[in-house]
C-alpha cells in the first residue's frame, strides 16, 4: 500500500480556458466565481503554494448589477499620492465608465496578496461587450 502524498508540480499543472457571462448577474457572485477559477480551486489537484489556476475570459461587465442600494452608496476611491489627491467617484459612474475595472477590483480583492497573487490576476481578462480576442485559445463557458 502507497502510503505517500501525491504533490502537483509547475509542468504537469494543465490550464484551460473558461468564458463567464456576466450580464444580470450580481458583481460579487461573479468575481467570487472567477477567482475560484483563476486559484484553481475547482481542481482536484489545487495546491496552495502553486498557481494552478485557469484562465477565465468575462463577458458584458457593463450589464453587471449592483444589488441594494450600492449604485448610489458605494465609493471607489484612489489617490494620486500627492496632499489633497484622494478622489473618490460614485458606483454608478463608476459602472458606466469602467464595469471591466470594478470587476476587476473586485477579484484583486480576493486573491493572494504576493507574487502569486499578482500571476493569478494575470489570467484576468474582462471585457465590456460580448465580444472578445481569444477565439484561437478555444474557451470553454463555464456555468455556475
Amino acid at each position: 500500500m502507497n502510503n505517500t502524498t501525491h504533490s502537483v508540480k509547475a509542468k504537469d499543472i494543465d490550464r484551460k480556458w473558461h468564458i463567464i457571462d456576466a450580464d444580470s448577474r450580481p458583481l460579487g457572485r461573479v468575481a467570487t466565481e472567477v477567482a475560484q477559477l483563476l486559484k484553481g480551486k475547482h481542481k482536484p489537484t489545487y495546491s496552495t503554494h502553486l498557481d494552478c489556476g485557469d484562465f477565465v475570459i468575462v463577458l458584458n461587465t457593463d450589464k453587471i448589477i449592483l444589488t441594494g442600494n450600492k449604485l448610489n452608496q458605494k465609493m471607489y476611491r484612489h489617490h494620486s499620492g500627492f496632499i489633497g489627491g484622494m478622489k473618490e467617484t460614485v458606483a454608478k459612474d463608476f459602472m458606466a465608465k469602467k464595469s471591466d475595472k470594478a470587476l476587476e477590483l473586485a477579484v484583486k480583492g480576493m486573491l493572494p496578496k504576493n507574487s502569486l497573487g499578482r500571476d493569478m490576476f494575470k489570467k484576468l481578462n474582462a471585457y465590456k461587450g460580448s465580444e472578445h480576442d481569444n477565439q484561437a485559445q478555444k474557451p470553454e463557458i463555464w456555468n455556475f
